[in-house]
């Protein structure tokens, strides 16, 4: 175990325990309210609940339990498809259900798990279980991405999507109508004040900007091609839900079920489609695509048939 003091900032003062140290630890509020019940949150000495509320200048102790050691296994993954592979990149276009490298609580496959079982070389740089990974996509999103092999090509890579120079493309069906057709979502984003989860929308969040236009209209829904200026975990998701337009079938962020049901998605209709940025070997811009797999052309095409 860990012991950990920190002052409470002002812009926590009046929070309750879990949300508060929530965003001043990076854990979820479930994690922190565990820790509160379990007698480690202690505020100006005295033990805390999750409920009780943080004061300005406080002083609070949380005692963390040491981080558990996540594995990393090689295993193939039905389905990963190698785009482009030399000696500093390999791109590689990943399918559903597949997370970008292991992280505690999932069990399912991972992109550097399959790369490894199909013996491709990875940098070394990064944590133990996150190598070579310069950007995520989520388990549930498909679509191109890239993996450093070397560590000057993590180096330049990490730097290129810190400094926003990658050209990140998605295309997205939307339910509704954007209106405009074409513009430019400009919200902060945070974690879900409620649900762990979830992001959200909110003030003093991280700034997050999604440039997108419309591609095609269909009658419930219409195809969006989107441009990340930013990179925050749901982005796309959070961005066009705040709209009213969620990604069809994406439940968690309240997407219509009887819409994704009658067009057979499982998951939300979002594919990461394309991706561009200068090769770190000799610095020429390079593009990678990525086609729709058969879930998402699926829904599409019977949108089209419907119109």
């Amino acid at each position: 175990m860990t012991a950990r003091l920190l002052p409470v900032p002002d812009g926590l003062d009046g929070m309750r325990v879990d949300a508060g140290l929530a965003k001043l630890l990076g854990l979820s509020r479930t994690a922190v309210a565990d820790l509160a019940t379990e007698g480690n949150v202690l505020l100006d000495g005295k033990q805390a609940g999750k409920s009780d509320r943080l004061t300005a200048g406080g002083l609070v102790e949380v005692t963390l339990p040491e981080p558990v050691p996540v594995g990393l296994a090689a295993v193939p993954v039905d389905g990963l498809r190698v785009l482009h592979d030399d000696d500093h990149i390999v791109v590689v276009d990943k399918p559903i259900g597949v997370a970008v490298h292991p992280s505690p609580g999932w069990r399912g496959p991972t992109v550097i798990g399959g790369l490894a079982a199909a013996g491709l070389r990875i940098s070394t740089s990064g944590a133990a279980e996150r190598k070579g990974v310069v950007h995520r996509l989520d388990a549930g999103t498909t679509g191109v991405m890239v993996v450093a092999k070397s560590e000057h090509a993590y180096t330049v890579l990490k730097r290129a999507f810190k400094e926003r120079t990658v050209e990140k493309g998605y295309h997205a069906l939307v339910q509704g109508h954007p209106d405009p057709s074409q513009g430019t979502i400009d919200a902060p984003i945070d974690r879900h004040p409620r649900h762990d989860y979830k992001f959200a929308v909110v003030a003093g969040g991280r700034p997050s900007v999604t440039h997108y236009e419309v591609l095609e209209a269909f009658r419930a829904a219409s195809l969006v091609r989107i441009k990340l200026e930013t990179g925050r975990t749901h982005q796309i998701r959070v961005h066009f839900a705040a709209l009213r337009h969620p990604c069809v079938g994406d439940l968690t962020y309240g997407a219509d079920p009887v819409l994704a049901t009658r067009l057979g998605l499982t998951r939300q209709w979002l594919h990461a489609r394309s991706l561009g940025f200068e090769h770190p070997g000799d610095g020429s811009w390079v593009e990678f695509s990525s086609d729709y797999p058969d879930d998402l052309a699926h829904a599409v095409d019977t949108l089209r048939a419907e119109s």
